[in-house]
């Protein structure tokens, strides 16, 4: 929202600076981004026109002789609107200005222009930098003051306040008027809205009618009969440009103009254009098309609130208007409407044409019924002002059922020190509210019945009051205290804790974690092969959008979305996780949620250097991880061989701690490769399942153990055993014999020499005791005693 002050002064004495202003309401919770100042004119003043005779060599220029009241010079001038007796924007020689042909700013010097000395240069808006006319001079008004700096009459200060979505009322003008008049103890002066009425009564010339009133809460219009289509006064085109918005004519700029200073959008119709001189507000009928402003067709729904003439739809209810009603030079009378439309039923209309304009952003948020008669008014008797014409006598005015009453809002001295934990005095109070525009009445000791003003939609209950009070008198004024209540004590989330702390081991471990919205397709899920077809995940009711529209139920299909998005990028290593939720149907109930971890590794194993080799990611290194994270953990986990559709055959493991499940570690399928487009020849994955992990955590913290300091004893074993048996089980049994302090798998073999249905396992063992160095009759001992518990649990022998 640009703010320019000299617009503001109107209405309420500034008598502070710019820099001042902006902090105190940015203190007043009305941040203002930037302060800007327009100006900085050198050597331009507002001159007067006192002769203009034509150029002795050229048809479309002329002489004009400008005075600034102390000198007259003469000067060439192209503009079709220079005139004698014109106040006009004066350039001397020196000033610097933009140069249209260079297109960029330049000191003013003497000029020879087909022969005759030009000494200076009447300015059109482009030049000072005021708008991207080039078409004429600007027109000053006929009191300005000659022989005034330019930068004193015209240069200006503009706040750019950034607005919270709720306070619709600073998108106005008079709205931030009423909080600086708070702010710095002024009063407001309300604009005049007086105009003169003739001729028969509008409600004898149009009928309007509002058949969907649970949409339009309040539809009011009056009719101006006899204007003269043109450009705005200067004035009027300079608030607008000023404001950032562009001058089109003195009937549109008028609506333009009263929107930004009341907050109420407007819209004005060529009157002779409604069929019938009926308007009826209702929804659009199936197949309905209007063609709007911006000359696009559009194919109207039921969902869509119109405004429509005896026949057709002639505009979109607080969006925009229709091209057949259209404002044009040609235009003579013109019914304007101010009206109060459904906020949400104008930001879906709004969307689903994908037109966002200056009115849907202030009927979206929810504008008071009040405002509209009040508004149409003003707008009324500017249009008179601007354009001639002849108002009808009274306006239409049609309410719906609802009423317009003005929210009541009580107010007692208990909450507000309930809430800011001081007394604020009553008087202090009751004058805040008067500052602001609220009005209230004492309903008994202590309490205020406080009626909010038209132009605040966002005051409803006792706690935006407060708000109200604290913020006008400062929230430096809020003493600091100690809490009236302890602090509560923390509760301790372990799964949050255990999430966190796997994060961190593995981004110490080089993988990088990515962040994915929980919804997805069931194409992406089928695509991983985790869609059942039987328990569909949760749908979305109203989805951000076709791809993200159902929870997911895996982390896979994102993270591995990820690998692909990112492959092309170079040779690897690519090593990404993902913390999140999956949500798993439950029939008749919510889905769900599971903490689970995903991780992907694929490319090259190392950064692309001639002192590596070019392996590849593997397996085994998304094991290595799933073992080292673990390890870190505490927990003792298994490995076992499993089948899972999205891994490949084979190399799929399940891991495990006891019977419980704490994730999967695999390669993928080349199939889901090949249907995500993944062109790495291998990509190794695993999950981790939060919950159960963190019920296989020990229940003792882990005990410092220090290094050992006699030499250990190291036997290699090849043992044979069953095809069914695994490492991970003999690995355990070898653990649990005493005196052994690790073991190490180096080779799994089968095929000649072995018996069918057997695998040797070759195993470094490492024999050590803490308080003295083993002989080797003890290890040999202690080896003996280990094959026979293998043999009689395993069935294992040792390999001849």
């Amino acid at each position: 929202m640009r703010l320019p002050l000299s617009w503001l002064k109107q209405y309420v004495d500034v008598d502070i600076p710019a820099q001042e202003l902006a902090h105190r309401l940015t203190m007043a919770g009305i941040e203002v981004g930037e302060v800007e100042v327009i100006g900085g004119w050198n050597e331009v003043f507002v001159g007067q026109v006192t002769d203009v005779r034509p150029h002795p060599n050229a048809d479309r220029l002329r002489l004009c002789v400008v005075t600034t009241g102390t000198e007259e010079m003469e000067v060439v001038c192209g503009a079709p609107n220079v005139a004698t007796g014109l106040k006009v924007c004066f350039a001397k020689i020196g000033a610097n200005l933009y140069n249209t042909h260079t297109e960029r700013h330049e000191p003013l010097a003497v000029a020879k222009i087909r022969g005759v000395e030009s000494q200076g240069m009447i300015c059109s808006g482009l030049e000072l930098g005021l708008g991207d006319d080039h078409s004429g001079i600007i027109e000053l008004p006929e009191d300005a003051p000659t022989g005034a700096l330019l930068n004193d009459y015209l240069g200006d200060t503009v706040l750019d306040l950034e607005l919270t979505p709720n306070r619709l009322d600073c998108l106005s003008i008079l709205g931030v008027a009423h909080e600086v008049a708070a702010l710095t103890g002024k009063k407001v002066k309300e604009p005049v809205a007086d105009y003169k009425e003739s001729g028969a009564p509008i409600i004898e010339q149009i009928n309007i009618s509002v058949a969907n009133p649970e949409l339009c809460r309040r539809y009011t219009a009056s009719l101006i009969q006899g204007v003269k289509i043109g450009p705005s006064p200067q004035w009027l085109q300079d608030r607008l440009t000023s404001a950032g918005l562009r001058p089109i004519s003195n009937v549109v700029d008028v609506t333009n103009f009263v929107m930004l200073e009341y907050n109420q959008p407007l819209h004005s119709f060529d009157f002779d254009l409604i069929k019938d001189a009926t308007i009826i507000v209702r929804r659009a009928k199936p197949s309905e098309t209007l063609t709007t402003l911006d000359g696009a067709e559009r194919k109207l729904s039921a969902e869509n609130l119109v405004i429509a003439d005896a026949n057709d739809p002639i505009g979109l209810g607080g969006v925009i208007g229709g091209a057949n009603s259209e404002i044009s030079d040609g235009t003579v009378n013109v019914l304007l409407e101010a009206a109060t439309f459904n906020g949400s039923n104008n930001r879906e209309t709004a969307q689903s044409m994908e037109l966002r304009t200056e009115a849907t952003l202030r009927f979206e948020k929810g504008l008071r019924p009040e405002l509209a008669p009040i508004a149409l008014r003003r707008a009324t008797a500017l249009i008179q002002e601007v354009a001639g014409g002849t108002v009808a006598p009274g306006i239409v005015d049609i309410i719906s059922d609802e009423g317009i009453d003005a929210p009541v809002v009580p107010l007692t001295s208990e909450k507000i020190k309930r809430m800011l934990g001081m007394e604020v005095p009553a008087k202090q109070v009751e004058e805040t509210l008067d500052a602001l525009g609220f009005t209230w009445e004492s309903a008994s000791k202590g309490e205020l019945k406080v009626t909010v003003p038209y132009w605040r939609n966002d005051v409803n209950i006792e706690e935006d009051l407060v708000e109200e009070v604290v913020r006008t008198i400062g929230y430096d004024a809020v003493p600091t205290t100690m809490l009236s209540s302890p602090i509560p004590f923390q509760q301790p989330m372990p799964i949050m804790g255990l999430r966190d702390q796997i994060k961190d081991l593995l981004a110490a471990a080089g993988i990088q974690e990515v962040i994915n919205y929980p919804l997805v397709t069931l194409e992406q899920l089928e695509q991983v092969e985790q869609l059942d077809q039987l328990a569909l995940p949760l749908r979305m009711a109203n989805p951000m959008s076709s791809d993200r529209e159902y929870l997911r139920t895996t982390l896979r299909a994102s993270v591995l979305a990820n690998l692909a998005s990112n492959q092309g990028h170079s040779a690897g290593p690519f090593r990404l996780f993902e913390a999140g939720r999956t949500f798993h149907p439950r029939k008749g109930d919510l889905p769900e949620e599971h903490e689970t971890i995903a991780v992907v590794l694929a490319g090259l194993r190392h950064e692309p250097s001639w002192l590596e080799d070019e392996s590849l990611l593997d397996f085994y290194d998304a094991k290595g991880v799933v073992e080292s994270v673990l390890e870190r953990l505490g927990v003792a986990a298994t490995y076992e061989s499993a089948d899972d559709l999205g891994f490949h055959p084979g190399r799929c493991a399940v891991i495990k701690a006891d019977k419980a499940v704490l994730g999967m570690v695999g390669e993928i399928h080349p199939a889901v490769k090949e249907r995500l487009s993944l062109n790495q020849p291998q990509v190794a994955a695993f999950e981790l399942y939060l919950a159960p992990i963190l019920a296989a955590l020990p229940s003792s913290q882990r005990q410092f153990e220090p290094l050992p300091i006699y030499p250990s004893a190291t036997r290699d074993l090849a043992l044979v055993v069953p095809s069914d048996v695994t490492a991970g089980r003999v690995t355990q049994l070898i653990l649990r014999h005493r005196g052994i302090d690790r073991v190490e798998l180096f080779d799994i073999y089968a095929g000649e020499n072995i018996d069918a249905g057997s695998k040797s396992l070759a195993f470094h063992v490492y024999f050590q005791a803490r308080d003295r160095t083993l002989t080797n009759e003890e290890v040999n001992r202690s080896l003996d005693g280990l094959l026979r518990t293998l043999e009689r649990e395993l069935n294992a022998i040792l390999r001849a």
